[in-house]
């Protein structure tokens, strides 16, 4: 039977790079053997995609993560308030790791009570000298959670798995009008215009005068969360790549188009 298989994430890396050596032995093509079989193969990145090419698939359509806008009000701009200065950054206990890499930064920009980091989705966490406030995920409390950052944050280490990743949070960030700030690996390089809607940061003293600088500039968060919600109403929308998905998965049910 015909099918379409949707990729974004690096899953053939759970295989393929397995600490086993049998599960490398046994499973290591698993999804090279589905990608190839699919009538259609969607990923949300060039990685993804490369890694699809090469496994044999037949057709190969790269569509970005998306948001639905509905969802996303569009920002009137960033009041100035008396709280103090917000790094923020969702995710899941599996991911929270990545920030504990950045706690001595974070530890330098929000020394003093002049910044905070508000983490929603992480469980429980102990960044020792750091003021951290916990947020448990909901989908219905999501988007209000998040619109209580100032910026936000994704740091990954640049190996193979993160080099797969989507840049959904980095989405969700500059959907809610804020700037955002996040390692150079895989797509976030596409997705982050640098100095425009945020900062890619590759070494620590890169982190710390990005988020210095957000945190002395009200003005540059503002212009920045502006820039980033406009890149995601062009490329990084649900009702712009909805129409476009069902187009692909219409023309590969096609047995006419001469791809089956």
């Amino acid at each position: 039977m015909p099918y379409v298989a949707d990729y974004d994430d690096a899953l053939f890396h759970q295989y393929d790079q397995h600490k086993s050596w049998w599960v490398r032995r046994l499973l290591g093509k698993k999804i090279a053997r589905v990608m190839r079989g699919a009538r259609l193969v969607t990923v949300g990145n060039a990685y993804l995609a490369d890694y699809a090419r090469h496994a044999g698939a037949k057709r190969v359509e790269i569509l970005p993560t998306v948001i639905d806008l509905e969802r996303y009000s569009r920002p009137l701009g960033n009041e100035i308030s008396s709280k103090a200065f917000t790094i923020g950054w969702i995710g899941t206990p599996a991911t929270v790791k990545y920030l504990h890499a950045k706690a001595h930064v974070l530890r330098k920009v929000c020394a003093g009570g002049r910044g905070r980091v508000l983490l929603i989705g992480s469980g429980l966490v102990n960044f020792t000298g750091l003021s951290v406030e916990l947020l448990q995920w909901d989908e219905t409390t999501e988007v209000d959670h998040l619109k209580k950052f100032d910026v936000g944050i994704m740091p990954l280490p640049d190996e193979p798995w993160e080099r797969g990743k989507c840049g959904f949070k980095l989405i969700q960030y500059m959907a809610c009008g804020m700037p955002v700030v996040a390692s150079p690996v895989g797509v976030n390089s596409e997705i982050i215009d640098h100095g425009v809607n945020g900062f890619l940061a590759d070494t620590p003293d890169d982190w710390e005068r990005a988020l210095c600088s957000l945190r002395d500039d009200p003005g540059l968060r503002e212009r920045m969360g502006m820039a980033g919600r406009m890149k995601v109403e062009e490329r990084y929308s649900l009702q712009l790549t909805g129409p476009r998905l069902a187009k692909l998965i219409k023309s590969a049910a096609d047995t006419r188009s001469g791809r089956a």
